[in-house]
């Protein structure tokens, strides 16, 4: 038996039609193919490996997981945070590739062990790609010495992931993606079926069941909640609701709509920042793309320009990826605009980095202040606890 699936209420509904809203706004803008929609889906990869590591103790930058995509050493990492990094987008780039799989892709045991190998390859001893043959427990994020969730026993791991993959292919199909998603994520998590990485591998599928299920005009990385997941208060908010609903034990009786609830509002935070990003993306590439035409620029140098207005680090081998420019090109056009003053070398390799110049103020700030903080949904301002009887009834009551 699986966590199962909770009925909605009005609240969830309406917040669930509030997220279509946002994302149909999205796939209105992406359905042009802005130029700069690649730099766009990059960011929000890069920030969601950032997020879900960040969460496991492997916290890296923004820019140098975008680094690290276009193949770049990382410029703050430690090593061992950026073989984990890598390995997060291993796993990432596949699940995005099986967007378009086609329609007689299946879930299968295989695939979701392959997809925890390419996480979690470089740890051989810690058996990746396989299930755990011992018993494993989750600590408490307030005391590393207290448990705060024991996982089933090794030797029923192979049955409750059979159901779980019969789940994925054939269960509560109607269910709106988002809420199979947060319960894909829900159970693989607490069957924590592998020595390790069971966290990141819990929101990667989750990030999968949208690859699989969503349109194919939003790419999966605008779906992804991990960003969201990973940020401070957000954090032991995810691990107080997956301790509040999954309890001390595999129990998949417990009643599961706190945790849809949390995942609801994580998605529908989430969108926000997405609409917000695309577009100051779009009003940044505007405003930049004026001031390039008035210094008789080219206007494919405004992909290096980008991320220097938002005081990111620059990079040449990231910029020719951008532009589609050869190395020489690319070297070329970074020297130009080094001496024209509107970047600042800073780094003496061929692909080192560079910051604003003096030619320019970039008005990020005035562009930013255009967008209110995010909200919470309408309905769930409140911190609910709801238990299920005996006889399945639904009981919540607030708390505070």
């Amino acid at each position: 038996m699986l966590y199962e699936t909770p009925s909605l209420d009005g609240d969830d509904h309406r917040v669930l039609a509030e997220i279509e809203e946002m994302r149909q706004k999205l796939r209105h803008v992406l359905r042009a193919q802005p130029r700069w929609s690649g730099q766009l889906r990059r960011n929000l990869t890069a920030r969601a490996i950032a997020g879900s590591n960040t969460i496991e103790g492997y916290a890296a930058t923004v820019d140098d997981v975008e680094a690290l995509m276009a193949g770049e050493e990382p410029l703050e990492t430690a090593d061992r945070t950026r073989v984990e990094l890598e390995g997060y987008q291993r796993t990432m780039t596949y699940i995005q590739a099986l967007a378009d799989a086609g329609d007689d892709f299946r879930y299968d045991a295989g695939l979701i062990n392959g997809l925890h190998f390419m996480l979690q390859g470089h740890h051989l001893d810690k058996r990746p790609g396989r299930w755990r043959d011992g018993p494993v427990y989750v600590t408490s994020p307030d005391d590393p010495l207290v448990s705060a969730y024991t996982a089933p026993g090794h030797s029923d791991v192979p049955a409750l992931m059979a159901e779980l993959v019969d789940w994925l292919n054939h269960g509560d199909v109607d269910a709106p993606v988002h809420v199979r998603a947060s319960m894909a994520h829900l159970n693989l998590v607490n069957i924590h079926p592998w020595k390790d990485g069971n966290g990141r591998m819990s929101r990667a599928v989750s990030t999968l069941v949208f690859a699989r299920e969503a349109d194919s005009l939003l790419p999966p990385e605008f779906s992804s909640i991990e960003e969201w997941l990973g940020r401070g208060q957000n954090t032991y908010g995810y691990y107080r609701v997956l301790q509040q609903v999954g309890g001390p034990t595999w129990t998949p009786q417990r009643d599961t709509h706190a945790w849809v609830r949390f995942c609801l509002e994580a998605h529908h935070r989430q969108a926000q920042q997405a609409q917000r990003r695309t577009d100051l993306l779009s009003r940044a590439w505007a405003y930049l793309g004026d001031a390039a035409e008035r210094s008789g620029l080219d206007e494919r140098m405004v992909f290096a320009l980008l991320p220097a207005f938002w005081g990111s680090k620059v990079r040449r081998t990231v910029y020719q990826q951008d532009a589609e420019l050869s190395d020489q090109q690319a070297i070329r056009d970074i020297r130009e605009l080094v001496r024209l003053g509107w970047l600042v070398p800073h780094g003496k390799a061929r692909a080192g980095t560079t910051f604003p110049g003096p030619a320019w103020t970039p008005p990020s700030g005035r562009f930013v202040s255009l967008w209110p903080p995010t909200s919470i949904p309408t309905g769930f301002g409140r911190d609910v606890l709801c238990l299920a009887r005996a006889d399945g009834v639904r009981v919540c009551a607030s708390r505070g």
